[in-house]
């Protein structure tokens, strides 16, 4: 795959959007990636690194993915009055998990500051909280609060472990009317702490300017993240077929021939936002090579 940072070193931002065509926008991601002077770091559980949520809504009470030799399943939590509230879905609640588990792991405690702190980081990913955004993340916001989350890992051995657990213990409470103001939840939300343990344990470091170039795009930060645990773990070059990418990634696509187009697409949005990745496409999938992690030997920024 061509490298877009590097005819925007060549060439300029400009000129190389004029190269580009329609894939103008990578110019634009790549560019503010590599301008990027905070060096401000995100984390996740490495769990989601190899499973993910669904893109779209699934409308259904229980949620499987599998990844490579790691299974997640989430159930839908329950209303008072029994009903299914959904399984959480999409780019927003995504950007809520990412938020919680950097958080959480800079102040080394699973008792996480929302409210103000939320608001400015969700401004600063590009989700200003207004109308339509505000709706979504509230939404997401119940559904994470309620689900119950099963992890399985392989051990070597053939075995299995197993953890049950959930995201938070207590729910995140939004105010019901439409916001105008920056207090939209209360001060602080308490993880679960299975889930925090697990996250210190495991934790990836992402690089916050890329996530935000993405942000909107849920499979590109799947990707994204996806690449940041696996390239720099590599010893080698490694094949990846696309049927086991379609495996990983595809939910809410029928057919492999109707993923491959969309999957595409989102890894040119993630390399972009990726200067460090090596990663070749090709008639059976992709392969990757090893690379640096995308943050380097950055240091933890407070998020402010």
């Amino acid at each position: 795959m061509g490298d877009v940072h590097e005819l925007i070193l060549k060439h300029g931002k400009t000129q190389t959007k004029d190269l580009l065509g329609t894939d103008r926008v990578l110019a634009d991601i790549a560019s503010a990636v590599m301008s990027d002077e905070t060096g401000r770091m995100g984390f996740t559980y490495s769990g989601f690194c190899l499973t993910a949520l669904p893109h779209r809504n699934p409308k259904i009470e229980t949620w499987r993915r599998d990844g490579h030799r790691i299974t997640l399943l989430i159930e839908s939590g329950k209303s008072r009055q029994g009903d299914p509230i959904g399984i959480p879905y999409g780019s927003t609640a995504r950007m809520i998990l990412l938020y919680l588990q950097t958080r959480a792991l800079q102040t080394d405690s699973r008792f996480v500051e929302i409210g103000r702190s939320m608001n400015a980081w969700l401004d600063r990913m590009g989700l200003s909280i207004g109308g339509n955004t505000y709706r979504q993340v509230r939404e997401q916001g119940r559904r994470i609060s309620a689900c119950h989350l099963t992890f399985f890992h392989e051990r070597d051995d053939g075995g299995e472990v197993r953890h049950n657990g959930a995201f938070v213990e207590n729910a995140l409470h939004f105010s019901r009317s439409e916001p105008n103001q920056n207090e939209l939840w209360q001060d602080t939300v308490e993880l679960n702490d299975k889930f925090f343990r697990a996250m210190k344990e495991h934790p990836v470091p992402v690089l916050e300017a890329a996530i935000r170039q993405i942000s909107g795009k849920s499979m590109a930060l799947d990707v994204y993240i996806w690449l940041a645990y696996r390239l720099h773990r590599l010893n080698g070059p490694t094949n990846v077929s696309w049927p086991a990418l379609y495996g990983q990634f595809g939910s809410g696509f029928k057919a492999l021939k109707h993923f491959k187009p969309e999957f595409t697409k989102s890894l040119k949005l993630a390399l972009a936002a990726y200067p460090e990745a090596q990663v070749e496409l090709s008639q059976a999938g992709i392969v990757l090579h090893q690379s640096h992690a995308p943050v380097g030997d950055r240091k933890v920024h407070a998020l402010r």
